[in-house]
């Protein structure tokens, strides 16, 4: 007698999955996400001493790396986050906050690949004639362009044997149902077998294609996590709609480096590269104003300069209120409780905000030492000085501790005028006298502060 099908119940948030449904996901803690879903019995296990079907296994030595040649994409700020350029092959996921840019930057990428390669543009949630709207406010006109809007994706898998694309684009995957599946667009099994189907035929025929994402309340990528582990690359594309800078950040790379991001401005004719990051950060800094101090963070490979600003003030409240913008809320309390122990600054009847300009996030733990300048510089309404800058760990005993890249950290720092180099006494130690800049090594909170002069 065959087996019944059994029903179980998969968080949309995070791919938890329970026989049972729960009001509150068990994992991820968040509220109304377990979506019933119907399973099929699994096949029996093959027989003992059955042979296994398929190809056979190779040596690692005897495969050859063809298609080694990654396509460019005509954006250098891309071609660096993706490793390099476009593999053959490649199962891409970009995802972002609505309006932030995702389609603006796929559609303009095809001006440059329609040169050499035919693009295949599958939308389901356009009509061909808003993306050829969009397509000249943007000045996109290749003739090897072709747009299908469509979300049935057996239909969309036809095109892809039928039109031998060298390219494809999926805007958005949430759009897309597989009639064999029981369940509404944009639940956790339509996106998790639409990935899956896209997969294989990438695979299978060595297309290179771009998936589009939704995101959640929490910024991540909406649907199963697993979903994320079928792609061989997930870009995030962050940023405050209101301002014109979009960063694009590559959390998962299977074919190059992760952490790597680009930074681009949004304008009326589309996204453009911002290739001095640094400096744009850095624009509009007030001089010899308390409370703001310099960091230098690394992006990937990339040392990038970043403002960050301090504010202390009495408490109107019985208890002091902290607020951290684009900096960890935790790590903020940490260091607070260290200055007051180990330094003897005492912010316990004291308000404290933390903003870093520009809608860049530090998690890097060289940026505890300017986080932490920047609070007694407002709290003693004394300059660190616009010539500063500062990179380094805050241990709990109020040491500062080594952190890696620091010679790459200062060359960027003098590249952009920076005379005075606050960092780790333990790096200082490794590298090379320089004439160009003062370099200062300290070990405890106080040492630095009292460095300033």
């Amino acid at each position: 007698m065959p087996a019944k099908s059994k029903t179980v119940y998969l968080c949309s948030q995070c791919g938890f999955e329970s026989p049972k449904w729960y009001g509150k996901c068990p994992s991820c803690g968040e509220w109304n996400t377990l979506i019933e879903e119907f399973r099929a019995p699994e096949r029996a296990a093959p027989a003992a001493g059955r042979s296994p079907s398929g190809r056979a296994a190779q040596r690692i030595g005897s495969i050859s790396p063809q298609g080694e040649k990654r396509f460019q994409t005509g954006l250098k700020e891309l071609d660096r986050v993706l490793g390099g350029g476009i593999v053959h092959g490649a199962l891409m996921l970009i995802g972002g906050d609505p309006g932030i840019g995702k389609s603006t930057l796929l559609l303009q990428i095809c001006q440059y690949l329609g040169r050499d390669l035919k693009i295949l543009y599958v939308s389901g949630e356009e009509s061909e004639r808003q993306i050829k709207l969009r397509a000249d406010r943007l000045r996109v006109d290749s003739d090897n362009l072709y747009v299908l809007c469509e979300t049935d994706m057996e239909t969309v898998l036809e095109h892809f044997r039928a039109d031998a694309p060298d390219l494809v684009i999926v805007d958005s995957i949430q759009t897309m149902n597989l009639a064999g599946v029981a369940s509404s667009s944009g639940s956790v099994t339509q996106v998790r077998e639409c990935t899956n189907a896209i997969m294989r035929e990438a695979k299978s025929a060595d297309i290179p294609v771009f998936i589009v994402g939704h995101v959640n309340k929490d910024g991540a990528i909406a649907g199963p996590k697993v979903m994320e582990h079928i792609v061989d690359c997930v870009l995030y594309f962050e940023g405050d709609r209101n301002t014109s800078y979009r960063i694009l950040r590559c959390v998962k790379n299977r074919y190059g480096s992760t952490n790597e991001i680009g930074v681009f401005e949004m304008r009326d004719r589309g996204l453009y590269e911002v290739e001095n990051a640094s400096k744009m950060l850095l624009d509009g800094r007030p001089t010899n104003v308390s409370g703001t101090c310099v960091a230098c963070v690394m992006e990937g490979t990339r040392p990038l300069l970043a403002e960050v600003q301090g504010l202390v003030s009495p408490t109107g409240f019985g208890n002091p209120r902290r607020m951290a913008t684009g900096f960890d809320y935790n790590r903020l309390s940490l260091l607070l409780a260290v200055l007051e122990k180990r330094g003897g600054y005492f912010f316990s009847n004291l308000d404290a905000y933390v903003n870093v300009v520009g809608g860049l996030r530090l998690d890097e733990p060289a940026a505890d030492l300017p986080v932490a300048l920047s609070l007694i510089s407002s709290l003693k309404d004394r300059a660190v000085g616009d010539e500063v800058i500062a990179f380094g760990e805050v241990g709990l005993a109020g040491e500062i501790r080594s952190v890696t890249n620091a010679e790459s950290r200062i060359g960027e720092a003098v590249r952009l005028g920076f005379s005075r180099i606050l960092l780790p006494y333990h790096n200082l130690r490794s590298l090379p006298k320089r004439g160009d800049a003062e370099l200062i090594g300290v070990k405890t909170l106080r040492d630095a502060y009292e460095a300033l002069g």
